[in-house]
């Protein structure tokens, strides 16, 4: 794929989506951290519906940490997993108290120290939290840019360098988002929307999928 269609996609996604935020509920760099952590294999809704209940009682490193693994597993038990995240999410604000001060830190490496934070963990906090120019790829990215060979590659690393590499610097900053909600509400798993497409001239896809 040539430079100019990539800028012409990211130009239609961003006229299509004129809010590239995350649909996770947070109000603190704290609770987006703990709402990411606990998204994985999971829904924003979901999650979003636990954290309704969860931050109005904790939402601060010490305040989840005194509630322990149990109480903490009360709130999140309706979300995958809950066991492994309750256990990591403790253990994140043992060591955000212990080494940060309480605060979230600001660099990947320091990020993926924490319990249950990965590296598209990392990006999506430095992207969203903290303005960094980084690339969280998740499924619905890799997706995206498998299919319409914006950034096609065989693993999440080789997307994530090509996204980094290809994405027109204007759009980085949004970029994570509008891949995201262009795979999760257009370019779906199991048949995509493409006659509905903003970017289907665009798109290399070659299965394409048309409604009868």
């Amino acid at each position: 794929m040539n430079k100019n269609k990539r800028l012409a996609i990211f130009e239609r996604l961003a006229e299509a989506i004129p809010e590239p935020v995350t649909e996770l509920s947070y109000r603190s760099t704290f609770e987006l951290l703990i709402a990411v952590v606990l998204s994985a294999q999971a829904t924003d809704k979901g999650v979003n519906k636990a954290t309704a209940k969860l931050f109005p009682v904790a939402n601060t490193p010490q305040a989840i940490f005194d509630l322990g693994e149990t109480g903490l597993k009360e709130y999140i038990k309706t979300i995958g997993l809950y066991n492994a995240k309750g256990a990591n999410i403790i253990k994140l604000c043992r060591k955000l108290l212990d080494d940060f001060n309480g605060v979230v830190p600001q660099t990947r490496d320091e990020l993926e120290s924490l319990a249950g934070v990965g590296r598209k963990t990392a990006n999506v906090i430095l992207n969203t939290a903290f303005g960094q120019l980084v690339m969280a790829v998740d499924t619905h990215i890799f997706r995206v840019s498998n299919r319409t060979k914006i950034a096609a590659g065989k693993n999440v690393l080789e997307v994530e360098a090509k996204l980094m590499k290809y994405v027109p610097k204007h759009y980085m900053l949004d970029a994570h988002h509008l891949l995201i909600l262009h795979g999760r509400y257009t370019c779906i798993a199991r048949k995509p929307r493409c006659g509905s497409c903003m970017i289907e001239d665009l798109c290399e896809f070659k299965e394409k999928v048309y409604a009868a």
